[in-house]
């Protein structure tokens, strides 16, 4: 198995590699998506860790990227202490010019390089979609961090089961499709539990940013409509149509962990 993974982890480098090795022109727009993203998903991570009471002082990205989700969560001063781990030198060599982050390590996607309870908070932003083996990775953020936020795209549902949809997360790397139970299962197979956790059809910037024409962000303008009334009605209506994000923050099992610390 660890062989297996290894492979996995090799495989999964050599097409972000190429991620991040993009022509100029092209970079820079996937570098404005990347931190547009960014503000919505520090969104999820702060309101989730306010939920919890949890103010970390030390913060670690697993699959990192090029730092844009570290960066936001700077600006708010959040986090405290800034790390990420990449397993491509081409994103880490980004993340690393950031005076915002401390350290980015390159891993091997198997093992972090960082003893047991390195950080008090994990973070796993879309990033398990992303992986073969994600019960493998969750457990060792989890055993890295005294707390883990997960985000994935809920993807099990019928819009992305469409054959251009599945054809579509396949060529941005998605090898998973999650929904809120399989999420859940992970979790508590990482011995973990969730201590709150929420959802959203992503915000009208996210949908309007690849409408380049005025029909375009017309059309764009009213699906976001539709969905987030429709979600905001019936939840669970609107997760067997179409992807939300979900993102849950998750403790150790009681007896099973360092707790994170609290806010007094």
């Amino acid at each position: 198995m660890p062989g297996e993974q290894a492979h996995g982890a090799e495989q999964l480098s050599s097409f972000y590699e190429q991620a991040y090795t993009r022509e100029p022109a092209e970079s820079a727009v996937y570098g404005r998506w990347r931190a547009l993203g960014a503000v919505g998903k520090a969104d999820h991570v702060v309101a989730l860790c306010a939920r919890a009471g949890l103010d970390p002082a030390s913060t670690l990205e697993v699959g990192c990227g090029d730092g844009a989700l570290l960066c936001e969560l700077h600006r708010r001063d959040f986090g405290g202490r800034l790390a990420g781990a990449e397993i491509t030198e081409a994103a880490a060599a980004i993340a690393r010019a950031r005076p915002e982050i401390e350290t980015v390590a390159v891993f091997d996607g198997v093992q972090l390089p960082f003893a047991d309870a390195s950080y008090e908070l994990g973070l796993l932003s879309h990033v398990l979609e992303h992986v073969p083996d994600p019960a493998s990775l969750l457990g060792e953020v989890a055993r890295t961090s005294c707390a883990v936020l997960v985000e994935v795209p809920l993807e099990a549902n019928l819009s992305a089961s469409r054959a251009g949809k599945r054809g579509g997360s396949a060529a941005v790397g998605h090898l998973q499709r999650f929904d809120r139970r399989s999420v859940r299962e992970l979790v508590r197979g990482a011995g973990m539990r969730i201590a709150c956790e929420l959802e959203d059809p992503l915000p009208l910037k996210v949908h309007l940013f690849h409408a380049q024409t005025p029909s375009a962000r017309i059309r764009a303008a009213a699906k976001w409509a539709l969905r987030s009334a429709l979600h905001g009605a019936a939840p669970a209506l609107a997760r067997r149509l179409f992807t939300l994000h979900y993102a849950c923050l998750c403790l150790a099992v009681q007896g099973g962990g360092t707790q994170p610390p609290s806010k007094s």
